[in-house]
């Protein structure tokens, strides 16, 4: 079977038992502080698993594009070198909702892989939890007995609490699990070591192929358990590895997913997969890779310096590091596997056809920056190494390669290695360990357990009608980092819109019935779709009833700003073309931001053309409508724009404004008049192929255009010009250009005739000329003369000292000859420079210094004859 049937018959299979098949969500996460991305496929439905939000199926099936590279469940680090791990891959999945538990799934799994995939019945084992004394929790009887009806006691293997317990992370929704592993060894193999004794140990071909997780309780801050209200199922088989077993190959790199994939990298590289462990290795790195940076950045996440951004980057330099290093690809490699990824799962992942161009693009500019960093780190290592006279290169320089210029460690050690050199990998991640405890410190942030004041309560937002609401507190938290201490609110009903879609959270007040108490809420952010609410104390008596009140004019202007970026959107796909994507955005009640998919740098006119077409339907004055409750599709068939990363529910919202028309969940003005003026503050780049551009409206829109007319106004008024100011401008530029030119003819003038009474000045410095020159003269005519006594004269030196206006200033010439013999004039400069009070630098030629202290100047000139007098004695 091909991938891709293996996928549609898991899917199917279950469709088949009652589940419904939904979308695989962004491999990004966004509005979920615990998270970065997504690294199971439960995640989407966390908030189900939590019951803060009511599950809108009960039976669900689906293949998940996960990502483990960070926290608790990372990967990274083996692969490449084994033949099963990997950073991105599809988890199959199959989930209930408090609907069948243990029987029904270990039953249908087992259905699955021996009748429908076909896979022989004594190649499969079966681990389930033995327990754990520390969370009071004993074996896992009721999954054992579903087990015994299908296989024998012996390959039915307990396992601890590390490989069969699941855990998301240090706290939220877990339980025991159910492990099902395959044997893949050739018959011989089988036959002289039982299996069972290889379940779980790192053999390569005794492998888990598909986990049954028993969600049943959920872990707090404390560590410890609390049951769940209703238990539910939560399966995970990795795709690449079920391909494998089924494809009857030793690796997951044989299967059809990555052979087109290893096959175009050995290709670009001209180098064999099997030649050398070292080419396997590198070629399975970039084949896994390129699919993690690939998703990511469909997804809209694009590589940066930080958080998730970071992760990508990290990820694709790792790549990059490889073939540079094993494959000797000194080019951009990765942008060229694209169109083969596209290939191999453009079919399952549609977005990856869509934004092709732009996932290019991007890795392209990342790999060539990278392959720069990578080159200069080089250079700067085997100047580290040719100057260690220890033999060692030491952990401080290699943590200074690695942290300034992003050079890794193993490649410090493979190229020390090859010079004969040590590296201090200890005093390295002493320093690693230094700089994370650092960031750690900066970010630590302690957070109690939820304290539950009404039970099963989901939290109502009414915000859209309402800026106002009465209201009680559902549950509340203690949180403190460490600058600070603040305190989260989940209502049972809210006017306040909770941070999400790049629209910041609302701010206003929560008061008391009888008003002797007003509690200032200072933003709103969204966790695991709830909208929580941040203040700086509680209320005195939590159990009360409430007003929740919206400042009116701070949603009021973030609003207009929100619904502005629609319109620019709109505005954009009319001008540049409906390559156009929305790739972020950010909205306040100051400004915008929005940033778009577009290849090259937008002409002031054209930025005009927009700013036009935007206030155009400004003015239009169109009315929001608002449609709610309708399927993805049926607002793709309206025309709605859906953006890419963005994970939506069965029923959407759809924001229109004349013939403009989105997906949105945020918050817009009534009519698009109510906007007032569109002003672009700025436009440029962000990454290859992704653009910004920042704008605001109204008041503040208008304050630009004020603030532009007051410098007109004042510009005028210094030019004492009442008419024309770009012909006046015109004519200083000019008289300034005449100046200059009269100027730079005045200095050569008197550089000639200073020059006459410097050649006159001419000393012997053992075997060297010295020709000086001290007195009130300007730097550029002491630049001048140098220059010119540097092409005439040979093994000679020029010493200037001018103190004009009072500060000293002195310079140093040295010909090419003696330059080229080992005489440096910077080296001498920075040296008498201290005399002075001051600094300078320059090249081996030609130097200056400027300083403070006037009174220092002999003592400088002193200094530097004396040291030419010694190196030329020597």
């Amino acid at each position: 079977m091909t991938s891709k049937e293996i996928r549609d018959k898991f899917l199917h299979f279950f469709e088949n038992k009652g589940h419904t098949i939904v979308q695989s969500a962004p491999m990004v996460v966004k509005n979920d502080p615990t998270l970065m991305f997504t690294n199971a496929g439960m995640n989407q439905f966390k908030e189900w698993f939590l019951g803060n939000t009511e599950p809108q199926h009960q039976r669900v099936t689906d293949t998940q594009k996960c990502l483990r590279v960070s926290g608790k469940h990372n990967d990274l680090e083996e692969v490449g070198h084994d033949t099963y791990h990997h950073t991105m891959f599809e988890m199959l999945g199959n989930w209930s909702f408090g609907d069948y538990f243990k029987k029904e799934a270990i039953s249908w799994a087992w259905e699955l892989l021996t009748d429908v995939y076909g896979i022989p019945k004594e190649r499969l084992y079966a681990t389930i939890f033995e327990g754990s004394s520390e969370d009071k929790l004993s074996e896992d009887n009721e999954a054992k007995k579903e087990w015994l009806k299908y296989l024998p006691e012996e390959r039915i293997i307990n396992g601890n609490k590390k490989d069969n317990f699941w855990e998301m992370g240090e706290t939220g929704p877990c339980g025991p699990c159910s492990e099902i592993h395959i044997d893949l060894r050739d018959p011989e193999e089988r036959k002289a070591i039982n299996g069972a004794q290889l379940v779980n140990t790192g053999d390569p071909l005794v492998i888990e192929i598909w986990n049954l997780v028993f969600i049943q309780y959920n872990r707090m801050s404390d560590g410890l358990l609390s049951p769940l209200p209703m238990k539910h199922v939560d399966t995970g088989m990795g795709l690449e590895r079920l391909c494998m077993a089924l494809q009857g190959t030793k690796s997951n790199y044989d299967t059809d997913l990555f052979k087109g994939m290893i096959a175009e990298i050995s290709r670009i590289s001209g180098k064999k997969y099997e030649e050398s462990p070292d080419n396997g290795v590198a070629m399975r790195v970039i084949a896994d890779h390129i699919r993690s940076v690939s998703f990511a950045i469909a997804d809209g996440q694009l590589p940066s310096n930080v958080k998730a951004g970071y992760v990508i980057r990290r990820i694709l330099r790792r790549a990059v590091r490889y073939g540079y290093t094993f494959l000797e690809v000194s080019e951009p490699l990765l942008c060229n596997l694209v169109p083969q990824l596209i290939k191999d799962l453009g079919d399952a992942f549609p977005e990856l056809v869509i934004q092709e161009e732009l996932i290019r693009k991007v890795i392209k500019e990342e790999e060539e920056t990278f392959l720069r960093t990578l080159d200069k780190g080089i250079k700067l290592l085997d100047t580290v190494i040719k100057n260690t006279t220890t033999g060692t290169i030491s952990g401080k320089d290699m943590f200074l390669l690695y942290d300034t210029y992003g050079f890794p460690p193993d490649l410090t050690a493979l190229i020390a290695k090859e010079n004969n050199c040590k590296v201090n990998f200890e005093e390295f991640e002493t320093e690693l360990k230094k700089q994370k405890e650092r960031s750690r410190n900066a970010s630590a942030v302690t957070e109690d357990d939820w304290t539950i004041l009404i039970p099963d309560t989901p939290s109502e937002f009414t915000g859209y009608s309402s800026l106002s609401e009465e209201t009680r507190i559902a549950r509340y938290r203690k949180v403190k980092t460490k600058k600070k201490e603040y305190y989260q609110l989940v209502l049972t009903k809210t006017p306040f819109y909770a941070e999400s879609g790049g629209q910041t959270g609302d701010v206003g007040t929560l008061t008391t019935d009888n008003r002797s108490e007003k509690i200032i809420i200072t933003n709103t952010l969204k966790e695991n779709n709830l909208p929580v609410h941040i203040t700086d104390k509680l209320p005195s008596d939590l159990s009360g009833t409430f007003t929740a009140t919206v400042d009116e004019e701070m949603r009021r202007r973030t609003a207009c700003n929100h619904t502005a970026t629609h319109l620019l959107h709109k505005a954009l796909r009319e001008i540049l073309g409906t390559h156009v994507q929305q790739k972020g955005s950010l909205v306040t009640n100051t400004h915008l931001r929005f940033d778009f998919s577009h290849f090259e740098k937008l002409t002031d006119e054209t930025l005009r053309a927009v700013e036009r077409r935007v206030n155009q339907l400004i003015r239009e004055d169109s009315s929001q409508k608002e449609i709610n409750d309708v399927s993805v599709e049926d607002a793709k068939q309206m025309g709605a724009m859906a953006l890419f990363g963005e994970k939506y529910n069965d029923k959407v919202r759809v924001i229109q404004f004349g013939e403009s028309l989105e997906l949105c969940g945020g918050t817009h003005a009534g009519s698009t008049g109510e906007i007032g003026f569109f002003k672009i503050t700025s436009e440029g780049a962000i990454a290859a192929g992704v653009r910004r551009i920042e704008a605001k409206t109204g008041p503040a829109a208008e304050s630009i255009t004020e603030e532009m007319e007051d410098t007109i106004k004042m510009a005028k008024k210094i030019l004492g010009q009442s008419s024309s100011l770009i012909s006046s401008l015109e004519k200083i530029i000019k008289d300034s250009e005449q100046k200059e030119k009269a100027l730079q003819e005045a200095i050569k003038q008197q550089s000639l005739l200073l020059k006459e009474k410097v050649l006159e000045s001419k000393e012997k410095v053992n075997t060297i000329n010295l020709f000086q020159l001290k007195g009130e003269y300007d730097p550029e005519v002491v630049r001048s003369i140098a220059q010119s006594l540097k092409n005439e004269l040979s093994n000679s030196v020029f010493l200037a000292a001018s103190s004009l206006n009072g500060k000293p200033h002195i310079a140093l010439m040295i010909t090419d000859d003696l330059v080229s013999k080992g005489y440096n004039a910077s080296k001498e400069i920075k040296n008498a420079a201290s005399l002075i009070k001051g600094g300078g630098g320059g090249q081996p030629s030609f130097a200056t210094a400027g300083g403070k202290d006037i009174q220092g100047i002999d003592y400088a000139l002193e200094r530097i004859k004396e040291n030419l007098a010694q190196i030329t004695a020597d």
